[in-house]
């Protein structure tokens, strides 16, 4: 039920009532003098129209839609393939070929130069 019906309804109560509280009031004690009861059911009537008045004006707020803003778009960064390390092996018969060779194979003879594979042939450091 939107908001406009439900404020008609209520104002329609509040006149209803009104009415029928105002035969009872110009007539209490039985008597022909009203004794005030018609200002009553004025200060009534206009209690009634102040509120009835006050929820018909009421502004009506509606919130804006929330706003969502767009996911930035992230391109994937470029991949580049690390270049090749090449790792500049010592010059044989030097100082720091020895220690390369007898380091990397258990079975370095550095009178030869060579190393027994495990294939069981001997091939030379490089």
């Amino acid at each position: 039920m939107n908001r406009y019906l439900k404020t008609t309804a209520a104002a329609g109560l509040v006149l209803a009532l009104g009415a029928a509280a105002l035969p009872a009031a110009a007539n209490a004690g039985g008597y022909r003098h009203n004794h005030g009861a018609a200002a009553a059911a004025g200060l009534f009537g206009f209690a009634a129209g102040a509120v009835v008045g006050s929820t018909l004006s009421t502004p009506r707020y509606y919130a804006p839609r929330p706003y969502y803003a767009p996911r930035p778009y992230y391109a994937p960064r470029p991949y580049y393939d690390p270049s090749p390390v090449y790792y500049a092996k010592p010059a044989p018969w030097s100082p720091a070929w020895y220690r390369y060779c007898s380091a990397k194979y258990r079975s370095f003879n550095p009178n030869t130069g060579y190393f027994l594979g495990y294939d069981g042939r001997h091939h030379f450091c490089r």
